[in-house]
């Protein structure tokens, strides 16, 4: 019997000394802590703005103290389409080179979309723009040191001028008619220059005497008038004492209005145009025999 009692004692000191040697319950992984660490890391140093450098292109016309300088970082996803920028600056525009800098909320940068900085000054009519883009946020892109560089385009005037320059050079290629006209006041004569069977351009001068002497281009486009070019001088050999320039656009608004005097340049008033405008009318009439064609 007391050999029994001794057994089963020895069977339950064997049990205790396995439950002692059971594994312990799992532990959450030692690599949780340093995750977590290392989150926290990314999100106090996550981009959270762009900066760099704002400069003209060589050869750009300078702007005025008017200009406006307007910097907007988008995202120019197609899934992204008409969203409000990332952050956007509206400044006077400056001198160039300038740096720049805009400060945005990280956690509204989508990770997969396409980020640019997009930078556009305006100075009255004329428009400065970016030829290259400047993309940010992106593998492979900066998001400070990043170059800007705006391109001065063509005001609408200019852009005029440039036509109707361009219609003067090819007056030799196309038919030409003469007429003059002697007034009381004033001797007039002209030529008409015609292709296709329009009237393309047609070349007053007038001798007002001792009042002066006009010499006018005037160029047409169906019948009217879209560009004029007024010399004014004291006799027909004497330098110009000023120069009048008028231009419209296709919708008839006035976009070139030039008062030139020497070399200071002045805006031509409404006024003047619209007189310059009622003469290229009269002179097409006199020289097509009122036909205006």
């Amino acid at each position: 019997m007391r050999k029994t009692v001794l057994s089963l004692m020895s069977v339950a000191a064997l049990a205790l000394a396995g439950c002692n040697n059971a594994p312990t319950p799992a532990q959450p992984a030692a690599a949780d802590g340093p995750a977590s660490a290392n989150t926290a890391a990314a999100a106090n140093t996550a981009v959270s703005e762009v900066s760099g450098t704002i400069s003209l292109r060589s050869g750009s016309v300078q702007p005025s103290p008017n200009a406006k300088l307007v910097l907007n970082l988008v995202d120019v996803s197609s899934t992204a389409v008409g969203s409000a920028p990332l952050a956007s600056k509206t400044s006077p525009a400056g001198s160039f080179p300038q740096p720049f800098k805009l400060t945005f909320n990280p956690a509204e940068v989508k990770p997969n979309d396409l980020y640019v900085i997009q930078a556009t000054l305006t100075d009255g009519d004329r428009h400065y723009t970016m030829p290259i883009q400047a993309p940010v946020l992106a593998k492979g892109s900066k998001n400070d040191g990043v170059a800007i560089e705006l391109v001065a385009e063509q005001t609408p005037g200019e852009k005029i001028m440039d036509a109707f320059t361009a219609e003067q050079k090819q007056l030799g290629a196309m038919k030409v008619s003469h007429g003059t006209k002697l007034e009381a006041n004033a001797s007039r004569g002209w030529q008409l220059f015609r292709q296709a069977g329009q009237v393309q351009f047609i070349r007053e001068l007038v001798d007002y005497g001792d009042k002066g002497f006009t010499s006018t281009d005037y160029a047409y486009k169906d019948g009217k008038p879209w560009a004029i070019v007024q010399e004014t001088r004291a006799s027909r050999d004497g330098k110009p004492s000023a120069i009048d320039r008028a231009g419209w656009s296709e919708d008839g608004t006035l976009v070139l209005k030039q008062h030139q005097v020497g070399s200071d340049v002045q805006t031509l008033d409404d006024d003047a145009a619209a007189k310059l405008k009622q003469q290229a009318m009269e002179i097409l009439s006199l020289a097509t025999g009122g036909k205006n064609k």
